[in-house]
């Protein structure tokens, strides 16, 4: 008699949920949902880069130009940040971050949804502190929303990339970038960037 093939017990690659790691939300779960493209920032490249930034944001003002889950977004909301912007294209995670947004009490987080880059066209120039880059990771939106950030990104201001790939100095150069920190995590390359 043949044997059926045995049951996998493979764990799926992506996290059903995943934690704030600090501030006042402290633990509080954000669930992920199942979508293409969706890549929540894992937990220690999340704890690093607000080791980079310093734990407390207090009186930022922060962008998330694609938002997904909301975790850095709402990150920064946790530790003080006094405007957090989350835009987000897909509808059903729109509606989550609004729900936790509800949930928290998180008045300084505003939820838009629409298209990242084309939103941040409509913010004031040189009004974000810190703008969080995130896109899937099959994106053809990298250089355009570099570009829109650094319209909006305050002279001091501080901007978080996340790609495949590491970018190199010349190719963060051409959009007037500097690498201030950089971790690789898996097949995550976190950069912390600031004007050259």
């Amino acid at each position: 008699m043949p044997r059926s093939p045995a049951k996998t017990t493979t764990p799926s690659a992506r996290p059903h949920e995943v934690r704030i790691i600090g501030g006042q939300w402290k633990r509080t779960k954000l669930p992920v949902a199942d979508k293409p493209g969706l890549r929540p920032t894992p937990d220690r490249v999340r704890e690093t880069l607000f080791n980079w930034l310093g734990q407390d944001l207090t009186g930022w003002r922060c962008l998330d130009m694609f938002a997904g889950t909301g975790a850095l977004g709402l990150e920064t909301a946790s530790r003080g940040a006094r405007e957090v912007q989350l835009f987000e294209t897909d509808a059903a995670l729109v509606a989550q971050l609004v729900q936790l947004k509800t949930r928290l009490g998180a008045a300084q987080v505003q939820v838009t949804r629409g298209d990242g880059v084309a939103l941040t066209g409509r913010l004031a120039a040189a009004s974000i502190d810190l703008v969080l880059l995130d896109p899937p990771f099959d994106s053809k939106s990298y250089e355009p929303a570099i570009a829109a950030a650094l319209r909006v990104l305050t002279p001091q201001g501080r901007l978080y990339l996340e790609a495949p790939e590491h970018w190199s100095a010349e190719r963060l150069a051409g959009h007037g970038l500097a690498e201030l920190r950089h971790l690789k995590a898996g097949a995550v390359h976190a950069h912390l960037l600031g004007r050259a």
